[in-house]
């Protein structure tokens, strides 16, 4: 943007704009009793802030709190304009389609997704409110982003409002195969609304693989190398023009040659893999005070010879129970003893007001309980289990304490407590056990991959990691902190936007 006053910038609006379900800063209150904002933590904020404030850019989001309208206001170089969400659309539009019906069916259908209209209604509904805000933010011209699941009908609202911008769009959970994904009753609006934008982004390139074969075998769509060819005159409410439906499937056939000149405009979808920002992990890890914390965290589990850390979201999709029933497994055949080792398991607070939150929470606590019950000594534990959220320097501490790494999930977009671990593992040492099923396992290669739904193999490596030659292990370590620090999270934004620019 060229330079301007504050006064202009918000008149002529922000070349570079953000939509996200969240603003980037939460709400805290000083020890005076006076409440403010501060920057999230999160990667994404990291990676796009260098951005903003070279752009003047704006980040359009919910601040966090129902039934609360509060004025657009400027925090660390970023405009930030609240979108307002009343708590009936909490429920119905974050909890309920977001996270009640994308969220496990995106997720393989680990738990079953429910399809409720009036979940479907408030979905558009504040969909076609961030599109609103968004279109009065942005600059003649400017560039948007807009992140994740719970918006993907924006693009495609806000190309029908604002049709001079670029849009782009990352999908930070996996897409589901064709199959899956034919399920949900509003699969055309959800395609169309993402082909809204200019550039589409996925976690994997199977991802981008399974989004395109559900517009060529729905849409009927002609794409080539990740192109998908969109009709200028696509209507959302009929059949499209030159292509015949089958009423009893709700598909068109694929479109075998390029629509003419003119007729169309292009939407790329293909993969961008999320990274860490690498730089602080690494900074992190070389703090003394860290260091020194990482030794008492050792200390007070009793000084094991090995440490197994597992880092989650309470969540049904990070594999947490089968990776408890592992552990058991083997300290019930003696493979593993208590003392040796031990298992500190984090696991954040997630949805705690959705019900198979609550249900997953009570699984887990009492399958510590019993592990613990059978195995603990007077002196050990054999699974310390915090069910908290920590500061990244507490965080990094943890993963220099821990000797494997235990990253089972079923299903992932990326898995990012992977690629910190790595990070921190600045000595060469550690060893990371990881699933097949995340997002990280395509870059992460030389760690030990597993299926974690095949629990035997998933205790022979646990056993194979704690015995694993030290040479062997720095030479995985080695490989996998190339990958991790030459792809750091500023790298991604940077290659994403620049492919966008380029379209």
């Amino acid at each position: 943007m060229t330079e301007t006053t504050e006064k202009d910038q918000h008149r002529t609006g922000y070349d570079f704009v953000v939509v996200a379900n969240r603003l980037a800063v939460n709400r805290v209150t000083a020890s005076d009793g006076s409440i403010g904002w501060q920057r999230s933590p999160g990667g994404l904020v990291t990676a796009l802030a260098p951005i903003m404030s070279s752009s003047g850019g704006a980040w359009v989001g919910w601040h966090g709190a129902p039934d609360e309208t509060l004025e657009p206001f400027d925090h660390d170089s970023m405009h930030l304009h609240p979108v307002p969400l009343s708590e009936q659309e909490v429920e119905d539009f974050y909890e309920g389609f977001s996270n009640g019906t994308l969220w496990p069916l995106y997720h393989d259908v680990i738990a079953r997704p429910l399809f409720h209209r009036h979940w479907w209604d408030a979905y558009k509904r504040v969909n076609q409110r961030f599109a609103e805000a968004t279109a009065l933010v942005a600059a003649e011209n400017a560039t948007v982003w807009v992140q994740d699941y719970q918006l993907q009908l924006v693009p495609q609202m806000l190309r029908d409002i604002r049709p001079d911008v670029k849009i782009g769009f990352f999908n930070h959970i996996p897409f589901p195969p064709p199959g899956l994904f034919a399920q949900l009753p509003w699969r055309h609006s959800v395609m169309k609304g993402l082909l809204g934008a200019d550039l589409i982004g996925f976690q994997r390139e199977s991802d981008a693989k399974n989004f395109q074969r559900a517009v060529r075998a729905r849409l009927g769509f002609y794409i080539k190398s990740d192109r998908v060819y969109v009709p200028l005159e696509a209507d959302a409410a009929a059949p499209l023009e030159g292509f015949t439906a089958d009423p009893a499937r709700g598909t068109a056939p694929r479109q075998l040659s390029a629509p003419a000149e003119g007729t169309y405009r292009g939407s790329e979808a293909t993969a961008f893999p999320i990274s860490i920002d690498t730089d602080r992990i690494v900074e992190l890890s070389n703090d003394p005070k860290i260091i020194a914390r990482a030794a008492q965290i050792r200390a007070e589990l009793g000084n094991p010879e090995i440490i197994f850390l597992g880092v989650d979201r309470l969540d049904y999709t990070k594999g947490i129970r089968h990776r408890m029933k592992a552990y058991e497994e083997l300290l019930q055949q003696g493979k593993l003893q208590v003392g040796t080792h031990t298992m500190v398991q984090i696991a954040s607070p997630s949805r705690e007001g959705v019900e198979s939150y609550q249900r997953l929470r009570d699984e887990i606590e009492l399958a510590v309980g019993r592990i613990n019950g059978e195995f603990d000594t007077m002196g050990h534990t054999a699974i310390r289990y915090l069910h908290h959220s920590y500061p990244i320097e507490e965080m990094v501490a943890l993963y220099l304490a821990a000797d494997v790494m235990l990253v089972t999930a079923l299903r992932d977009g990326m898995n990012l407590v992977a690629k910190e671990y790595v990070a921190a593992r600045k000595d060469g040492s550690g060893v990371l056990v990881l699933s097949e099923f995340t997002g990280a396992a395509d870059q992460l290669r030389q760690a030990l991959l597993i299926n974690p739904h095949d629990i035997d193999e998933l205790k022979a490596a646990i056993v194979q990691a704690a015995v694993l030659d030290q040479e062997d292990v720095r030479k995985r370590m080695r490989s996998l902190r190339r990958q991790v620090v030459s792809h750091n999270v500023q790298r991604w934004a940077e290659e994403f936007m620049h492919r966008l620019h380029q379209l």
